[in-house]
C-alpha cells in the first residue's frame, strides 16, 4: 500500500528556513514522479515543484531560488528545503505521487492532481 508521510513542518519567522520530508512507501518501482503541493489558508491548492525518477525538476516561479526540491532514493525519501520563507509560503503543504509520465510532464502545476497525496504538515510564516 503506498504511503507518503510529510514531516518537517513548523512556524517560523519571515526569512528562517525550514526542510519539509516526505517519507515514502510501498511504491511501485514504475512511479514517474514525486512532487510537493500547497494549500494556503482561503486559496486554490498551489503546485509547489515536482521532480521525475530521471532527475528533472519543475518549480513553481513563486518559490524559484528560495524552495529546492531533492528526492532521495536510498532513503525514499523527498525533501523540500525552503529558504527565505515569506508570510505568503504560510500553506499545508502536500507530498504526492503519480505514476502517469504525461501527467508528470505537465510540471509542477499538475501537482496537485495527483492521485496519490499524503496528509501534509503545516508551515506558518510570521511575525
Amino acid at each position: 500500500q503506498e504511503r507518503l508521510g510529510e514531516s518537517g513542518g513548523g512556524s517560523v519567522q519571515p526569512g528562517g528556513s525550514l526542510t519539509l520530508s516526505c517519507a515514502v512507501s510501498g511504491i511501485s518501482d514504475q512511479y514517474h514522479c514525486l512532487g510537493w503541493w500547497r494549500l494556503p489558508p482561503g486559496k486554490d491548492p498551489e503546485g509547489v515543484a515536482n521532480v521525475d525518477t530521471d532527475g528533472r525538476a519543475s518549480i513553481a516561479d513563486s518559490v524559484k531560488g528560495r524552495f529546492a526540491i531533492f528526492k532521495d532514493d536510498a532513503k525514499n525519501s523527498l525533501d523540500l528545503q525552503m529558504n527565505l520563507l515569506k508570510p505568503e509560503d504560510t500553506a499545508k503543504y502536500f507530498c504526492a505521487l503519480s505514476y502517469l509520465e504525461w501527467e508528470c510532464a505537465l510540471g509542477y502545476h499538475n501537482v496537485p492532481r495527483f492521485a496519490t497525496s499524503g496528509r501534509g504538515t503545516q508551515v506558518t510564516v510570521s511575525s
